[in-house]
């Protein structure tokens, strides 16, 4: 058994929603329209929250930075700022934060109560309607501080655009490092905007296709370890490791299904692969497609009675769908080049994939019936997508011509919004978790 970092997850319990609401005059309550194309991100003061050390101001400077990643709010620089916000339980001054065109504003506060346990608290205004929009209060301990401050960029996200938020998540990816040559491959987890980075395996072995459970605590991936691929479960929290199954054979892109009581992986057998799933109490395994093709890629839908997956029975690369115990076989991609990686949307609307065409590689969604397809960013090697837990935004994975390395990349679903995810070492095959609880 390799030794596994722990991860654990430190609780978090929301108290109170804060209450306090200004008078002013009957105005429209600022709000995104996020389903519109190119939206101007909204211009938001965000405060330093008050503390008796930096912990407040670390918090404020997390929520900023989320918020802005997201392409939908621009946070207003600190210099500009005309009041000192030193009690924030009391109504701003709001003309100070119209006049530099800040139409969202949050402040807040960290204490260190008694019991050693940081209390945060915020509340989110609208400027120009002279009103508190919401407000609310989380207890945790002091080394959470970072999951906080994405709940409370969550909360904002959600009350000014009306969608879930994905910041209080994490993204399990392959590490990459050394020679091009001689690649040495790790399992590594990361909260979604690169901090607090951990490898969870050592880099004696070929790593591929890490994939969370919908329990976000357990994740499934392929390893090459004793020269064989075979399909492990690994326990984030105890470290504790299992094999999946013993297949003659190749095992390929393994997932779980919406309930986590299922793996669904691709079995490679004399010379072509189908797909499978095997029950998790049971170990029973049940075959869902049976051609002389490669049946690879296999992704549910949210409501676990459809599976997407990939194939090339038509010859070449192409998008289907089917039913979860393998009827209604059928294609849903008709474009020019081939089609990989699919991945079903957590909302159950679009499913993203990779196209390769014109020697370059597409990351694009589709409706689920082959309508509608959007290609979000090209280049020369664009693989792997997955989802945010809201999904509205995409994390996929960047390969560079020449001796570079891949790198983690998001885009929302308008394609305008790119971000390179940083990380310390070259990454790849990212896979994005449901929100932390």
């Amino acid at each position: 058994m390799k030794m596994i970092n722990q991860i654990p997850v430190l609780p978090l319990l929301m108290a109170v929603v804060l209450a306090l609401f200004a008078a002013g005059p009957a105005r429209a309550v600022v709000e995104i329209d996020i389903n519109r194309a190119n939206v101007e991100p909204l211009p938001i003061a965000i405060t330093d929250f008050l503390s008796d050390d930096g912990i407040g101001a670390q918090i404020s400077a997390v929520v900023a930075a989320d918020l802005k990643r997201s392409g939908l709010f621009a946070p207003i620089d600190k210099g500009a700022f005309i009041q000192k916000i030193d009690n924030p339980d009391a109504a701003p001054r709001f003309q100070d934060w119209t006049v530099i065109n800040a139409q969202a504003l949050v402040t807040g506060r960290v204490v260190r109560d008694p019991d050693g346990r940081l209390r945060a608290e915020f509340r989110l205004w609208d400027t120009f309607a002279s009103q508190q929009l919401s407000g609310e209060q989380f207890f945790t301990s002091p080394e959470n501080w970072r999951r906080v401050a994405h709940i409370i960029a969550d909360a904002i996200y959600e009350r000014l655009t009306g969608e879930k938020g994905y910041f209080d998540s994490r993204v399990v990816f392959v590490s990459e490092s050394g020679p091009k040559t001689a690649r040495q491959k790790q399992l590594a987890i990361m909260d979604q905007d690169g901090a607090n980075l951990r490898m969870l395996t050592n880099a004696n072995d070929i790593v591929l296709t890490p994939r969370f459970s919908p329990g976000r605590q357990e994740i499934t991936y392929m390893s090459f370890e004793g020269g064989q691929p075979r399909v492990y479960l690994l326990q984030l929290e105890t470290g504790q490791r299992e094999l999946v199954g013993n297949f003659p054979g190749m095992t390929f892109s393994p997932r779980f299904s919406p309930d986590g009581q299922k793996v669904i992986m691709s079995l490679q057998q004399d010379g072509n692969a189908n797909i499978y799933t095997m029950d998790l109490r049971s170990r029973q395994t049940t075959r869902l497609t049976n051609t002389a093709a490669i049946d690879t890629s296999p992704s549910y839908s949210p409501d676990g009675s459809q599976i997407v997956f990939e194939s090339d029975r038509g010859g070449r690369q192409q998008l289907y769908i089917m039913g979860a115990d393998g009827s209604n076989q059928r294609r849903v991609s008709f474009g020019d080049g081939s089609y990989s990686t699919p991945v079903w949307s957590p909302r159950g609307d679009l499913i993203a994939f990779t196209k390769q065409s014109g020697g370059k590689f597409s990351i694009g969604v589709m409706r689920t019936d082959g309508s509608g397809e959007r290609i979000l960013t090209t280049g020369f090697h664009n693989e792997g997508p997955t989802w945010a837990p809201n999904g509205r935004v995409l994390m996929f994975f960047r390969q560079p011509a020449g001796a570079g390395g891949p790198q983690i990349y998001s885009i929302d679903l308008t394609g305008y919004n790119e971000q390179l995810v940083t990380t310390p070492t070259y990454a790849s095959d990212p896979a994005w978790s449901p929100l932390l609880e």
